[in-house]
């Protein structure tokens, strides 16, 4: 009989989950409209039922456990707290809510942590014991691991390093703050970067045709890569603004690699390169030549099921040690 943990990403409009065995090889998913459950206990039992049905219909396998990333989740405590973009209010005990109906192990943590064991179990960070995953996505998520773990601090909810402050009185942040490295460094920044340049430069560009609601990180790329002088220059400001919260990561943890990862990390090399440079020219001399700057080792299309497996495995590893 196969072990397969369940990997589920509760996201505020859909969440997807999948059955995923040991090697990382998903063997069935689906998805349910998030939205569609305004009340949890409504959601934790379709969601239950489903996951069930999945098993179920897959054959001679064993469910063994439930890994879940979900926003605002606190791995401690196998809770949702205060998510913004939920319809679920105030502290969900989602884990304990889970295990009421389905009498297996659960683990629960925030998407870019789920993002960084998927990276350390089936991705690019097989083997090291270092290294912070950045999730460029709407806003700015990161995974930050030390020594194979990875760092939830006092609260569960350390390693937000998407809302350091790295312009003192910066763009205005959803977190009620200004200047947080994901309102410069994410897809959303890069579209503030883009409609602030095009007030402010004069050359012709195909992005001035596009109504600003309409307005992409993927079309940017796409114009950036036509030498399209204000999506090239956009590209180079976020490139840099990214560099700079890289640079203050390396500072506190030495960490072996930086992965990039999410909608925006999709304009590779184009992106890759000057946060390379950046980075290297404005990090500290100890650190030079000592880390790696690499997109995501976890295939895109899977992603968010595989990092809420491999957060499923990896603590059952753990366990079993």
């Amino acid at each position: 009989m196969k072990e397969v943990v369940a990997g589920i990403d509760i996201g505020g409009t859909n969440t997807v989950f999948g059955l995923v065995d040991r090697n990382g090889d998903v063997l069935a998913e689906n998805r349910l409209h998030t939205t569609d459950y305004p009340e949890i206990e409504d959601f934790v039992a379709t969601l239950v039922s489903a996951v069930k049905k999945l098993a179920e219909s897959n054959g001679d396998i064993k469910l063994t456990g439930i890994g879940i990333g979900a926003p605002n989740a606190n791995y401690y405590k196998g809770t949702i707290e205060l998510a913004p973009n939920l319809a679920w209010k105030g502290i969900v005990p989602l884990a304990a809510l889970i295990r009421k109906k389905i009498d297996i192990p659960v683990v629960v943590t925030n998407d870019a942590n789920a993002a960084a064991v998927g990276e350390m179990i089936f991705g690019g960070a097989k083997g090291m014991k270092d290294f912070i995953v950045l999730t460029l996505g709407t806003g700015l998520g990161s995974g930050i691991v030390i020594n194979g773990r990875v760092v939830y601090g006092h609260t569960g909810f350390a390693g937000e390093l998407g809302h350091t402050t790295i312009v003192p009185g910066g763009r205005d942040c959803g977190c009620g703050r200004h200047g947080c490295y994901e309102t410069y460094a994410s897809a959303s920044g890069l579209v503030k970067t883009v409609l602030y340049l095009m007030s402010e430069m004069r050359e012709p560009s195909v992005l001035r045709d596009i109504p600003p609601s309409e307005l992409t990180a993927k079309r940017v790329s796409e114009a950036a890569l036509k030498k399209d002088k204000i999506a090239l220059e956009a590209i180079d400001y976020t490139a840099e603004r990214i560099a700079f919260g890289i640079i203050n990561a390396i500072g506190f943890s030495s960490p072996e690699a930086i992965f990039l990862f999410g909608g925006l990390a999709q304009a590779g090399d184009l992106l890759l390169k000057p946060v390379r440079e950046y980075t290297d020219q404005g990090v500290q001399p100890i650190f030079r030549g000592t880390y790696k700057i690499l997109l995501s080792g976890v295939p895109q299309s899977n992603a968010a099921i595989l990092g809420s497996a491999a957060l499923a495995w990896n603590e059952f590893i753990r366990e079993s040690h």
